[in-house]
């Protein structure tokens, strides 16, 4: 085949209707028409000699040769994005954008602060919008609607950058009056009825399996290491949620250290400035006078 006589946007098109899986969304997305979309579609099937994309009962499906183009569609034009970006450096400094990232609500409650003030101080223009792990799928990242991904991953697909950027311990939360404090040793931390908190990779969550050891994550795989085993009341995929719960009379939660180490230092608190006039929810307007403590 003469590469010269193909007509190179047919790719861009491709790259949409995979994605979208729906010539009108495709022609949205690409601000075209309709008949035009179905026109490239027609085009790219002659291409390549496939339908690519065909009707079923629930929508439009990509056949296996759609499915073996995509990725390779999608560097072709990354490349192709990258070679015509302009040579400029990125100066934080003077930025003004936003960067999302997809993070658990550890991960948020132990970097996010510290990141944001270094950016407050450092790159005062630019805006984290942090999302939750159920919101995103590696496809919106390859896609570049999310930036950054932060989390425990078993594994990512070789053509993603990964870094560790931190390790962490545990520790346990539990009433001051909880009888297992007496002695707190691996046979009361056993007997004790426990609060499991986790959300590892990204997508959208799967009911969990108290019996399935491997699933549980770190703690339980170390307990089953062992021969031993936790009784798990509850299961919670939000650490404020599991902090909560710690107050309860007989329950034991275990989180990581640097989260534990956040709740150490509550900020203080302050009502809500209100105007003269304000509804329900409380409009900002004159400073109200502290009420909190360090």
């Amino acid at each position: 085949m003469n590469i010269a006589r193909v007509d190179l946007n047919l790719l861009v098109f491709l790259d949409v209707l995979l994605r979208e899986r729906n010539v009108t969304r495709a022609a949205q997305s690409l601000g075209i028409t309709q008949p035009a979309m179905s026109n490239g579609l027609r085009r790219l099937r002659e291409l390549f000699g496939d339908p690519l994309l065909i009707r079923t009962s629930g929508g439009m499906a990509p056949t296996e040769r759609a499915l073996a183009l995509q990725p390779q569609v999608r560097d072709i034009l990354a490349s192709v994005e990258q070679a015509v970006q302009p040579r400029t450096e990125f100066d934080a400094g003077s930025a003004n954008r936003v960067f999302r990232i997809m993070a658990s609500d550890y991960a948020e409650s132990t970097l996010v602060p510290p990141l944001l003030a270094f950016l407050g101080e450092h790159a005062p223009g630019i805006t984290l919008d942090i999302l939750n792990p159920s919101d995103v799928t590696l496809h919106d990242v390859e896609q570049g609607r999310v930036d950054m991904l932060l989390n425990r991953f078993d594994d990512m697909p070789q053509s993603f950058h990964q870094v560790t950027v931190w390790q962490d311990g545990f520790s346990c939360l539990l009433r001051r009056d909880h009888p297992a404090l007496a002695d707190f040793d691996l046979e009361r931390y056993l007997a004790g009825r426990h609060v499991w908190v986790s959300k590892t990779g990204m997508g959208v969550g799967v009911g969990m399996n108290p019996q399935d050891a491997q699933r549980l994550g770190w703690v339980d795989e170390a307990l089953a290491r062992l021969g031993k085993k936790r009784h798990i009341a509850v299961f919670t995929r939000h650490y404020q949620v599991a902090v909560l719960l710690a107050r309860q009379p007989d329950l034991i939660v275990t989180i990581p250290s640097r989260l534990k180490c956040r709740l150490d230092r509550p900020p203080a608190r302050a009502d809500l400035p209100r105007g003269e006039s304000h509804d329900r929810t409380g409009s900002t307007g004159r400073p109200a006078r502290s009420a909190g403590t360090r």
